[in-house]
């Protein structure tokens, strides 16, 4: 009696399924992402020889140690007043819209009122300086300039009228340490956050109707709509989102305790 030989399996095509079957999940598998804080780093600039210098006035100090203590303007500060803070700082010295020229508050920044006259001689002027260039990169330097005064005189016709700006150099900067809890270097990112968004939902509210935010979504569905376009960087330029997060240093106990 014969012994029957066991068939061997052909095991050739075993690595190409294999194959396909990893590019099968790549394809189709969701693979989910922390989303980080939305900020923009300042673009590297090249070494000057004489810096210019940025007045005090312009910068909102926010620093927290290591102990989760909060200094805000060299002074101690709870941080549920933090919000308010920051918005104080962002309205002060001529609004001219929702909130009261306050006079030169000392520790603050000075808006500079964007005038419909300023504003229409620079568009002529760039309009000209434009037409008239003669050289290819002239004209694009001067076609930026153009589409930003441009974005003004949206901003005033949208606006109803003449508003204030903050100086370019004005900012809120935020420093933590080392040893900052996560959970307050968030805390302080929400309240520094929420001080912009609640003054851009004040004026979108009182100009358009609508939330700041349901502006966004508007757009987020008509992203062709330019009104929407507009209105957004109408709002955007008396309240420019401008937070900016200093390395973590080691500030051991800033009170002196």
């Amino acid at each position: 009696m014969s012994r029957r030989s066991i068939p061997e399996i052909n095991a050739g095509s075993m690595a190409d399924i294999a194959f396909l079957l990893l590019i099968f999940w790549l394809v189709t598998t969701t693979i989910d992402s922390d989303e980080g804080i939305q900020r923009q780093l300042p673009p590297i600039q090249p070494p000057i020889e004489n810096p210019p210098v940025v007045k005090q006035r312009n910068i909102y100090v926010v620093l927290v140690n290591g102990k989760d203590q909060l200094l805000v303007e060299g002074e101690i500060m709870n941080i549920s007043k933090l919000k308010e803070g920051a918005k104080e700082f962002l309205i002060a010295n001529g609004d001219g819209l929702r909130y009261p020229n306050k006079g030169d508050v000392e520790n603050f920044p000075v808006r500079a009122r964007v005038s419909k006259a300023d504003v229409a001689q620079k568009v002529a002027d760039y309009t000209q300086a434009v037409a008239t260039a003669t050289d290819e990169n002239t004209k694009k330097a001067f076609e930026k300039e153009l589409e930003k005064w441009e974005e003004k005189a949206a901003a005033i016709r949208l606006l109803g009228g003449d508003y204030y700006e903050l100086p370019s150099s004005a900012l809120i900067s935020m420093q933590n340490d080392n040893n900052t809890t996560y959970d307050m270097y968030i805390q302080v990112q929400n309240e520094l956050q929420a001080a912009v968004n609640e003054l851009r939902d004040e004026i979108s509210l009182d100009k358009f109707g609508i939330t700041y935010d349901e502006l966004k979504t508007r757009y987020e569905r008509k992203p062709d709509d330019l009104k929407l376009a507009e209105q957004i960087e109408a709002v955007r330029a008396v309240y420019p989102q401008r937070i900016s997060e200093a390395e973590p240093n080691e500030t051991g106990n800033m009170y002196g305790n």
